[in-house]
């Protein structure tokens, strides 16, 4: 059984956003066209340069998809808006949003985007009307900060107090929050109130610098080696009560090729977080790159129940189930992963030789009909295979058939003879 090797370990915005957009598969207003093969070949590439922060080159594959289907609102549209922002071509990205919301109405992550766009323009009652919208089911833990930043430049404080401190409970140890809490007491006359806040934004600030330095000479250490002593420099980073500090260090060991060493962060981030996917599949995948099977089934095994919609989780689940003969759960997986992202080379991939499997094994059980049956698949997912052809021949010919037989084995050798 041979599997691809191209998995990566993602998190945040990438798994997030372009796992799922917005957590479903295409909808009816998303029609397969005749055209949705080169579509999807131009997603699928600005997707992986968006994962990379490539923004202009996503912007062009997302426009290419978009130029072949416009109806791919959510698998294209949406992610081409993003790119637009993060390239900061503001206009554009707010012309895509408008059209996705006009599309799919005031979903938090739109509404999250054209606030921040908003601010930018220095729109802060624009700002304040998204964002509101956006906080009641926030898509990012900033969201709060940003609505709180947007009351304090429009000059209500109170708002600007009561957002700014629930961004402190939800991010503790970013800096620009307490920052901006000391600019509303200052502005409120709280002069200690606002020395204490300004106090603890340096202090922040001064940590993140030393973590920064910290991190860049803990990559340094993994890449020259020997890992003793960069565990010693980088298990400095470890919180045991910090999601973030402990995925950046489970992804930093992962980078680095040290995946025993970051076994332990990416499982204490997967405890401190149960209800958020990437933390899940940021565990498995490293059980699962260490060939640690049955541990990598147990957290993907109920994150599945519980996001079915997401590829990655989906694609994850059905790689360990193959890795664990257990063929006909890893060919539903797969086969659902495809559904969620049918331009995903790779999952196409290990669908197929887990559908061969399976066929090969009601072959051998001479279930003829169940055999005949996942061949015909395999044959529609790698059409310039003569392998499923040839096998559906071979069973023809034994059950009885020899006009399908000869077909069948006419195919086989019209492909083996293009493929040659």
């Amino acid at each position: 059984m041979r599997f691809p090797k191209r998995i990566m370990l993602v998190a945040g915005i990438s798994f997030l956003l372009l796992s799922s957009c917005f957590g479903r598969a295409p909808q009816a207003n998303e029609p397969q066209s005749a055209a949705a093969e080169p579509a999807a070949t131009h997603v699928g590439k600005g997707y992986d340069a968006l994962k990379q922060d490539r923004y202009e080159e996503a912007i062009t594959e997302f426009r290419a998809a978009l130029a072949i289907d416009p109806s791919l609102v959510l698998r294209a549209r949406f992610p081409l808006a993003v790119a637009l922002f993060e390239a900061h071509q503001n206009d554009e990205a707010r012309q895509e949003f408008e059209q996705v919301r006009r599309e799919v109405g005031e979903h938090p992550n739109i509404v999250y985007y054209l606030g921040r766009l908003d601010l930018d323009n220095l729109d802060f009652a624009g700002a304040i009307r998204n964002l509101n919208k956006a906080v009641l089911k926030p898509p990012f833990p900033d969201t709060a900060y940003y609505l709180g930043y947007a009351y304090l430049k429009q000059g209500d404080l109170p708002n600007a107090e009561k957002w700014l401190k629930e961004a402190a409970r939800l991010n503790p140890r970013d800096s620009r929050i307490p920052y901006q809490l000391g600019s509303v007491y200052r502005k409120q006359g709280h002069t200690e109130k606002a020395k204490q806040s300004m106090t603890l934004a340096q202090q922040l600030k001064q940590r993140d610098t030393e973590e920064s330095r910290i991190k860049t000479e803990c990559g340094e250490k993994l890449q020259e080696g020997p890992r003793e002593a960069a565990r010693t420099i980088c298990d400095q980073l470890y919180d045991p009560d910090n999601v973030e500090k402990l995925t950046a260090l489970g992804m930093l060991y992962g980078q680095h090729g040290d995946l025993e060493a970051a076994l332990k962060p990416l499982r204490r981030a997967a405890e401190l977080s149960p209800q958020a996917p990437q933390m899940q599949y940021n565990l498995a995948l490293t059980y699962f790159q260490l060939n640690q099977f049955e541990n990598a089934r147990k957290p993907l095994e109920p994150a599945v129940q519980r996001w079915p919609d997401v590829f990655q989780l989906n694609a994850l689940y059905g790689a360990v189930l193959m890795k664990l003969g257990d063929l006909q759960p890893a060919y539903q997986a797969l086969r659902h992963a495809r559904e969620l992202n049918p331009q995903d080379q790779p999952t196409t991939e290990m669908l197929y030789a887990t559908t061969m499997d399976l066929a090969h094994q009601d072959e051998k059980a001479q279930q003829y009909s169940e055999s005949l049956r996942y061949l015909e698949e395999a044959a529609k997912l790698k059409p310039q295979d003569p392998e499923p052809h040839r096998r559906m021949a071979q069973i023809y010919s034994l059950t009885g058939h020899p006009a399908e037989a000869k077909s069948e084995q006419e195919m086989a050798e019209q492909l083996a003879k293009t493929s040659g």
